[in-house]
């Protein structure tokens, strides 16, 4: 059957996650250094172990990342000695901050032209386990839905995130194609719902998953064309 419905992965996929997610780090940190010095003045690894704690207690959480994020943040400030009142405004504040540095992003080169371009083809979704935004990006236009792990409350690779995407956009699984960087919540994840995947590997690392992608890509402008090569055989 021919392929109607693709979804892509956004952090690694659309754009390189590392520069964007230090940016984001060091925007919070900075914020808490000129508002709350007695957390500021913690170990470098305090918030890392009070999120451990927060995520051993609710594992759910990882699938909410803003929330775990706001959580530990009130936690951690709770725990130098801010009330609880006062602690969730400062948690906002930072939190704040590190989202406005989560979307600053520099998309691939070839990410907007092959997202128009599939647009006029087929109905394009967003799969993803992070919290970034694509209406704060500017991509919302080319997207039918946008799905996240923190509004599902479960992620990639489980089956639900792909079921509930065919039932936004009335396709089936083999009209379907996920694309994305991660061989087992993008690519395992996919293939366990019966879809088609791709993996994205810009950087030509060596396959690490289990089952083979159904095609691999070392950038998103060769997608058209592999989606077209799929049809012919079709």
């Amino acid at each position: 059957m021919s392929i109607r419905l693709i979804t892509f992965d956004l952090d690694d996929t659309l754009w390189d996650n590392r520069p964007v997610i230090l940016g984001a780090e060091t925007a919070m940190r900075d914020w808490i250094d000129q508002h709350a010095p007695r957390l500021a003045s913690q170990p470098v690894d305090h918030l890392g172990q009070v999120r451990g704690r927060l995520l051993e207690a609710e594992p759910g959480l990882k699938y909410r990342l803003s929330e775990l994020r706001r959580r530990t943040l009130r936690h951690a400030l709770e725990g130098v000695g801010h009330d609880p009142e006062e602690a969730a405004h400062l948690a906002e504040g930072a939190f704040q901050a590190m989202l406005e540095a989560r979307h600053t992003i520099t998309f691939f080169s070839d990410t907007v032209t092959t997202l128009e371009l599939l647009a006029n083809q087929y109905s394009l979704g967003v799969i993803t386990n992070g919290n970034a935004d694509v209406r704060r990006l500017g991509l919302a236009d080319y997207f039918s839905f946008i799905l996240c792990a923190e509004e599902l409350g479960v992620g990639k690779p489980d089956a639900k995130p792909f079921q509930e995407a065919l039932a936004r956009s009335g396709m089936s699984a083999d009209q379907a194609v996920h694309i994305g960087d991660h061989p087992g919540d993008d690519i395992g994840g996919a293939q366990a719902a019966g879809w088609r995947a791709v993996w994205f590997n810009p950087q030509g690392k060596t396959w690490a998953g289990e089952q083979e992608a159904d095609a691999q890509i070392r950038s998103l402008g060769e997608l058209p064309a592999l989606l077209q090569r799929w049809e012919s055989m079709s």
